[in-house]
């Protein structure tokens, strides 16, 4: 049986300041098990950000987000093995660091549309994917089952469930 999912909340002081240390002292690589634990740790953490709920605009568009995503990414870029794909989370941390997106609000819909740069996504992918298959090697995960994950990231992003396209 794998960890229980974990939910890890950052505040908005803490986004505003570009705070993710605490997270980092817990999970940082050099703190992370080995072999069958760190497996077991695969897809069990989602990430959730509070106090920007009366901000009409979507996480996605807000710069202090993007920011503090993208200098987390560099910070800690082993999303792609940790973070849970049954929710939305990975898919709008991924968009804060993304160059380019653009948000289309569509009348009578509650959702935002976003566009972005296909290629960028795939270079995201491309880069972040490296560094999953680095901790599924230190966590012994079988070759079929790292396949088996980079197929599911690329169905929650919408994308053909080919490996070789990147």
């Amino acid at each position: 049986m794998g960890y229980q999912l974990v939910v890890y909340q950052f505040s908005r002081p803490k986004v505003e300041r570009g705070d993710f240390s605490h997270f980092i002292r817990l999970y940082h690589p050099d703190k992370l098990p080995s072999g069958r634990a760190l497996r077991q740790m695969m897809n069990s953490l989602t990430f959730m950000i509070e106090g920007f709920d009366s901000d009409p605009r979507e996480l996605h568009s807000i710069p202090e987000v993007r920011r503090f995503y993208a200098a987390f990414r560099k910070a800690w870029p082993y999303w792609l093995f940790f973070c849970n794909l049954d929710s939305e989370e990975l898919r709008m941390m991924t968009l804060c660091c993304l160059p380019s997106i653009a948000a289309l609000s569509v009348d009578q819909q509650s959702k935002v549309v976003v566009e972005y740069d296909r290629q960028e996504l795939l270079e995201f992918l491309r880069e972040n994917l490296i560094l999953m298959s680095a901790m599924c090697q230190r966590g012994d995960v079988l070759e079929k089952s790292v396949h088996e994950r980079t197929r599911a990231i690329f169905t929650y992003f919408g994308l053909p469930a080919n490996v070789s396209a990147l």
